[in-house]
């Protein structure tokens, strides 16, 4: 049952493009406003990339005001971990005992904190809340026509040669977005986002045989095995029956594909990269499919997007189609719910202003207001995450000036996550409350 009622009246219309994980929140969380909505889906059916997602506290409480039943579907689906702390082990060399992995450092969670689930289980759960009439599948976005406020709404063209239209239209698709594309120009460098020289083989593993080869303590909890220009990320999904492995590697080549971001991968190709490090890495990657696929990690570090909202004020960019980041941090989604939260907060105050009956806004001010507030507000944050998760993913390899030194990686692995984990959600939202009232002066 649809828990979300739009205004019968509705005075605004939105477009999302792109029904991932990202889409799908937008779509809850500014129908909880009683603003109406549909999303767009590329795909014939809903779909995320990568088998694991961990959410961070940061991230939980975006998700608990945008729509309670957000966070209550990721609970559901959420693995506990068996103790409140993030473990950074040297999966590289050898231990003195030659069997296990020397501690480097550790980093507290939290009671519950960075669970993590199945990303298909997610987005099943959330895509169930949005009524069936408010998604369209097959909807690839080829064109966007965007005239002024006064001459009529946002015109967006199909690949399969329908149109619809909207007054706003809200960016949610991913890495190679076609909305950024429309808002930067096609030569801008900033659609076309860069490799980071790292890719990645992903995998999970029965939690019976992870259990098995490498114990119930580095099954059940969350690690980060660090190595010379490789690392591997294990973390416990789907109510801890299985195993997600995410293996990284540095790569001085080009990514062999403009268009295609993956490529079908053997195990035998993993160790071909991971041939040197210790016990636990081997009997974690031995585990692993014969036949597996392996990522490019994309991002917009090199050529960052000067603008997430068009110049007429109409299209805006949530996500990673804003500010696509190495998956280092972990913390790719829990910032689109962030963008979402503000957008879904500043077109509520948009939607108010419009519609009382003293003194009211025009539409065309207080909706550029609410788009240009969110992009005021979330620009510095969510272009800072772009370059730290690339710092990360350098730091988890030894490849940044903290070297192997484990104080110094602890040091800044602490404070950058913490960054992000501890961010002020309800000062963000008086933030951006305060930067409309100043625009509306």
């Amino acid at each position: 049952m649809d828990q979300c009622e739009e205004r019968p009246d509705t005075v605004l219309e939105i477009a999302i493009i792109g029904g991932g994980i990202a889409g799908i929140t937008a779509a809850l969380g500014i129908r909880s406003k009683s603003i109406s909505c549909k999303v767009y889906e590329r795909a014939t059916e809903f779909r995320e990339i990568g088998a694991g997602i961990g959410l961070s506290p940061n991230a939980e409480r975006a998700m608990l005001l945008l729509d309670q039943r957000i966070h209550a579907a990721f609970k559901r689906l959420a693995t506990p971990n068996t103790e409140d702390w993030f473990q950074y082990v040297d999966g590289f060399n050898k231990s003195p005992d030659g069997d296990g992995e020397e501690p480097l450092f550790k980093i507290y969670l939290g009671e519950r904190g960075f669970e993590g689930c199945r990303r298909t289980d997610f987005l099943d759960a959330l895509a169930k809340m949005v009524p069936d009439d408010r998604i369209e599948f097959n909807k690839d976005l080829v064109k966007i026509i965007e005239p002024d406020w006064n001459n009529g709404k946002v015109e967006l063209c199909f690949a399969d040669g329908s149109t619809s239209k909207a007054d706003v239209v809200l960016g949610c698709d991913g890495l190679r977005s076609r909305a950024r594309e429309y808002i930067l120009g096609v030569d801008h460098p900033a659609t076309r986002p860069s490799y980071t020289h790292k890719f990645a083989f992903r995998g999970v593993i029965p939690m019976e045989k992870a259990i098995q080869a490498i114990g119930e303590t580095k099954s059940l909890t969350r690690y980060m095995h660090l190595g010379a220009g490789c690392h591997v990320l294990t973390y416990p999904v789907a109510m801890c029956t299985m195993l997600n492995v995410v293996a990284f590697v540095t790569d001085a080549g080009d990514w062999p594909s403009h268009e295609k971001l993956t490529f079908p991968a053997t195990k035998r190709e993993v160790f071909e990269y991971f041939t040197n490090f210790g016990p636990v890495v081997t009997a974690i990657l031995n585990l692993l499919d014969d036949k597996l696929d392996k990522w490019g990690i994309f991002d917009l570090h090199e050529n960052p997007a000067p603008a997430y909202i068009s110049k007429r004020g109409r299209v805006c960019l949530v996500g990673d189609a804003a500010h696509a980041a190495a998956p280092h941090h972990g913390a790719g989604a829990g910032l689109a719910f962030e963008d979402v939260l503000a957008l879904a907060v500043a077109l509520e105050e948009a939607v108010g202003m419009t519609s009382r009956k003293h003194d009211p806004i025009e539409r065309e001010e207080a909706f550029c207001a609410a788009l240009s507030s969110y992009e005021a507000v979330r620009y510095e944050r969510t272009q800072w995450l772009v370059e730290s998760s690339r710092f990360m993913g350098e730091l988890f390899e030894w490849q940044t000036e903290c070297n192997m030194d484990p104080i110094k990686c602890h040091s800044e692995a602490e404070r950058r996550s913490h960054l992000i984990w501890d961010y002020d959600i309800d000062y963000m939202i008086k933030e951006v409350q305060e930067v409309m009232k100043l625009k509306l002066m």
